[in-house]
């Protein structure tokens, strides 16, 4: 059985650093408890990086950050053998793949090569170099941020990548009093220096085995059938959600239940999560953005006129 102690622990050691996003933590745990990714997007200066660090540390893992450039190579990311004159032998070189929580900062911003050597890391959490592969270490958690303003040297993101994003996050900015708090928490050092790990990676990874246990009941997951197929079909889309999709869904509900105190998953939690575990999944037709649509907006059209499943069904 999964322990919610163990999880709200997870989440007040962070809180004590990021202030006034409990919302975005909050997504950013059901992700490592679905064994899942996150796409953050939003301007810079939020916090983006301060939210991977934290985390890291929270969890006694490691963490290692890629700055993503135009001219950075899949080799700079999965790592590369190294011929050694003494041996005569190559020995393997790890890249900062290898590690517990990757930031991948501005994924944006490098050419699509470099963006799919990520592909089989995100999915198999394995990577291939050589024709040797290499398993990473568990648990593997990738961070990936991009800003939405600049357009400029960036390269978007294809079909393919941004599917192995569990949750894409916005994190907005903050309230005056949030302001004030950060301001007030800083001021003398960074809290992140004094952060204790308060669990070992390794009970990460038994948290997510135990996830699996957390109850979806048949209705629900007719339910979460139902919105993704509807995206498929409805005349205002291109490319609806796909299975993966409807499998994150799903992971992301039981890590939410969790979360909550709960053995089970409730309607609600996939009307909460949906908009981040969907949105970015669906490309809608080119007359319906430029009528100004977005996916967010879609969803949560589509989601009003799907009848929720009954306690008693």
């Amino acid at each position: 059985m999964i322990d919610f102690g163990l999880c709200r622990k997870i989440m007040d050691s962070m809180s004590g650093v990021v202030v006034g996003k409990a919302e975005a933590l909050e997504l950013l745990m059901v992700a490592l408890l679905a064994d899942g990714h996150v796409l953050i997007e939003d301007v810079p200066g939020l916090g983006k990086t301060l939210i991977a660090k934290t985390l890291a540390q929270t969890i006694g893992g490691s963490f290692k950050r890629v700055q993503f450039t135009p001219d950075l190579l899949p080799a700079d990311i999965t790592g590369f053998n190294i011929y050694n004159r003494k041996t005569g032998q190559f020995h393997f070189q790890p890249g900062p793949v290898m590690a517990n929580v990757l930031l991948a900062d501005e994924i944006n911003r490098t050419i699509p090569r470099t963006q799919s050597s990520l592909l089989e890391s995100m999915e198999e959490r394995q990577v291939t170099v050589d024709g040797q592969t290499y398993l990473l270490p568990r648990p593997f958690f990738v961070i990936g941020t991009q800003n939405p303003i600049e357009l400029e040297g960036t390269f978007p993101l294809p079909e393919a990548q941004l599917d192995r994003f569990l949750l894409r996050i916005h994190l907005g900015y903050p309230e005056g009093d949030e302001e004030i708090t950060i301001m007030e928490r800083f001021r003398k050092e960074d809290p992140l220096l004094n952060l204790k790990p308060v669990v070992e990676p390794e009970q990460i990874t038994h948290l997510q085995e135990a996830r699996k246990d957390i109850i979806v009941s048949r209705p629900v997951m007719e339910y979460i059938s139902a919105i993704t197929g509807a995206t498929r079909s409805h005349e205002k889309v291109r490319f609806g959600v796909s299975p993966r999709g409807s499998l994150g869904l799903m992971r992301a509900c039981q890590a939410l239940a969790a979360l909550r105190g709960r053995s089970y998953v409730l309607p609600d939690d996939i009307k909460h999560l949906a908009p981040a575990v969907m949105a970015h999944r669906i490309i809608l037709k080119d007359q319906e953005r430029l009528r100004g649509l977005t996916p967010e907006m879609f969803l949560k059209e589509l989601i009003n006129q799907i009848p929720v499943p009954s306690p008693s069904m």
